[in-house]
């Protein structure tokens, strides 16, 4: 058995980096991610990437601070396939929370769909608590290429956070 250790920084997402993130979703997913680097211009979400040392995206999430007044929702979180179960989606969510916490906020929350016990798993080990269910829905990119309305039952989970005392 061989160890690879990687060392990963978090930064802000750019428009450059969706060329090599079609891991991540479809055109059409990846085009409304461009929508939402124009509201991380004006400061109403951080959209991050996870990289190694080549600068090329291997995760990414969002931090949506218009849902709900003094709380950071993280949502559209991914870490490549076949980068999965690494550590990289702990790492992804750690530097989403430091995020939050930045802005002086105390409260992260996050949807996961209850068909997806694995990240149900990460974000439990990681200190989220359920605390509701709601039904979502987005457009999603058949193979050919079509829209179809894709429904789902997600779990709301929401964490607090320690206070970030200036050093």
């Amino acid at each position: 058995m061989i160890n690879i250790v990687l060392r990963l920084s978090a930064r802000d997402l750019v428009h450059a980096d969706l060329a090599s993130c079609g891991w991540a979703g479809s055109d059409h997913h990846l085009a409304g991610v461009a929508k939402q680097l124009e509201r991380a211009r004006n400061g109403e979400v951080d959209y991050l990437a996870v990289c190694p040392a080549t600068d090329i995206p291997v995760a990414k999430g969002g931090v949506d601070y218009q849902v709900k007044e003094g709380v950071g929702t993280l949502w559209q979180l991914a870490v490549h396939p076949a980068l999965q179960s690494c550590g990289i989606g702990t790492f992804l969510v750690e530097a989403a929370e430091l995020r939050i916490r930045n802005r002086g906020l105390r409260q992260a929350e996050l949807a996961v769909e209850e068909n997806n016990p694995r990240a149900r798993a990460l974000y439990e080990r990681l200190g989220y608590v359920a605390y509701d269910r709601q039904p979502d829905s987005w457009d999603e990119q058949t193979p050919d290429g079509s829209l179809r309305r894709y429904e789902t039952m997600c779990t709301l989970m929401r964490k607090e956070l320690a206070v970030v005392r200036p050093g």
